[in-house]
């Protein structure tokens, strides 16, 4: 590796630290379950570091100068027109990856409340695999070190505080959306009734990333190639595959009971409607 994607790999793990930071210092909830940690705050996967998908090896080149891909990315690109309106709002929602806040991403699709104290295997499930789906986009990052569009078009991102920091980490492929689309697939399995609402969202997470302003349309659709590449390894993990199916019986339970999220779902999809 050179010192240039050296550099772009540790800027990107301290981003993911920093999204966590937040949930550091909070004890944890009643009832909560043991979960193996990195550091405090960020979990350990289920895959070790040799079953992670090579993305350097599965995506193809991010689109070159010229082609008819590229033109493409510029004209979807087009999505930040978005700012100031709800849709905006919810892109810049939808970038914080730390817990609890990352945990009710997708309450509304799946009609429940998700807390570490009353769902602590899903809870668990969401900060595992969250790693494993973050992680796996560090070589192609590393690779192609590709300029994210809020640089190229001069225009502010929904993000500001964070911009310093995506500068200098590739913006090909979408972390964000490799991780919002593992947890899609995830919880269609958690929740395989809900799989409808559940896909929808996953995919309107990812285009929260063109409403931002900080990646391109390539970026987010091989984004979810590596969210879905990472899902299959996980179904070889025996500890993936338990809490999978104790998280179900959680979400089940509280389906039975008639929990609502603690989310304002109407405004989310209100905010969702709106385009992107």
């Amino acid at each position: 590796m050179n010192v240039h994607g050296s550099a772009l790999r540790a800027a990107w793990v301290a981003a993911l630290l920093a999204m966590v930071a937040g949930g550091c210092a909070s004890a944890p909830a009643a009832g909560a379950l043991v979960t193996p940690e990195l550091r405090p705050g960020v979990a350990r996967g289920y895959l070790a570091s040799h079953e992670i998908p090579d993305s350097a090896v599965l995506l193809p080149p991010p689109p070159a100068e010229g082609s008819a891909s590229l033109q493409a990315d510029i004209e979807a690109s087009g999505l930040r027109r978005l700012r100031g309106t709800p849709r905006w709002e919810q892109a810049r929602r939808d970038s914080v990856l730390a817990f609890p806040e990352a945990a009710g991403i997708f309450e509304c699709a799946l009609g429940v409340p998700v807390s570490e104290a009353g769902t602590p295997h899903l809870y668990r499930l969401l900060r595992r695999t969250r790693t494993d789906a973050a992680v796996v986009s560090d070589a192609a990052k590393d690779k192609y070190a590709r300029t994210r569009p809020f640089i190229v078009n001069g225009e502010p991102s929904c993000t500001p505080d964070k911009e310093a920091g995506l500068a200098q980490n590739g913006s090909y492929p979408s972390g964000h959306t490799s991780i919002g689309w593992a947890w899609a697939l995830i919880l269609s399995e958690v929740a395989p009734a809900r799989s409808d609402p559940i896909l929808a969202r996953g995919r309107s997470y990812g285009e929260s990333r063109l409403v931002c302003n900080v990646h391109w349309h390539s970026d987010v659709a091989e984004g979810r190639t590596l969210g879905a590449a990472v899902v299959a390894r996980l179904h070889g993990n025996a500890d993936f595959r338990y809490d999978v199916a104790q998280a179900r019986q959680e979400v089940e339970a509280l389906a039975a009971r008639g929990s609502q999220p603690t989310r304002d779902c109407a405004a989310e999809r209100k905010a969702l409607a709106a385009g992107g």
